[in-house]
C-alpha cells in the first residue's frame, strides 16, 4: 500500500498516471498536505496545454485524500465557469496488494454532466489503467 501512496506522493510519478497516455501531466506544484496545492496541465497531441489545480482538502497517509480539482487559466488561477469536483483516493490493503477506489463529487448534476460530455470517463479510464505498468516498473 505504502508503494502505491508513493505514486500520488511523488509529482514525477504522477505525471505518469494523471492524465490519459495522449495526454501526459506536468506538475508544476505539488503539495500532498491539508490546505496544500497542486498545479498541472494536460498536453494534447497538438501540443496545447489544458491547466488545472487541486486544493488538498484532507489526507491520511497511506489510506486516503481529498482534493478539490478544478480547471484553470495558464496562470493556474480557477475557471469559475467550469465546475470543480471533490475527488477522493483511497487505498486499502487486500490479499498482498492494493485496492483503489476513486470517488468525485461535483456540487450539481450539471457539472457533472458537463465534465461526462468532456470525456472524463474515458480519460480516468486511460490514466488509472497506466497505474500496474508504472508500479511494474519501479520497486
Amino acid at each position: 500500500m505504502e508503494r502505491f501512496w508513493q505514486v500520488y506522493a511523488d509529482p514525477r510519478q504522477l505525471e505518469k498516471v494523471w492524465g490519459p497516455a495522449e495526454m501526459p501531466a506536468t506538475f508544476t506544484e505539488h503539495a500532498l498536505t491539508p490546505g496544500g496545492r497542486m498545479n498541472y496541465y494536460m498536453t494534447g497531441p497538438d501540443g496545447q496545454k489544458y491547466c488545472g489545480y487541486g486544493e488538498v482538502l484532507t489526507v491520511d497517509e497511506p489510506h486516503d485524500f481529498t482534493v478539490r480539482d478544478g480547471f484553470a487559466d495558464e496562470d493556474f488561477r480557477p475557471n469559475t465557469d467550469l465546475p470543480t469536483g471533490d475527488n477522493e483516493f483511497r487505498f486499502e490493503a487486500v490479499d498482498g496488494g492494493t485496492r483503489a477506489t476513486y470517488t468525485s463529487t461535483f456540487a450539481s448534476s450539471e457539472g457533472l454532466q458537463q465534465v461526462l460530455e468532456m470525456g472524463v470517463i474515458e480519460g480516468s479510464t486511460s490514466a488509472i489503467n497506466q497505474i500496474d505498468g508504472l508500479l511494474a516498473q519501479q520497486p
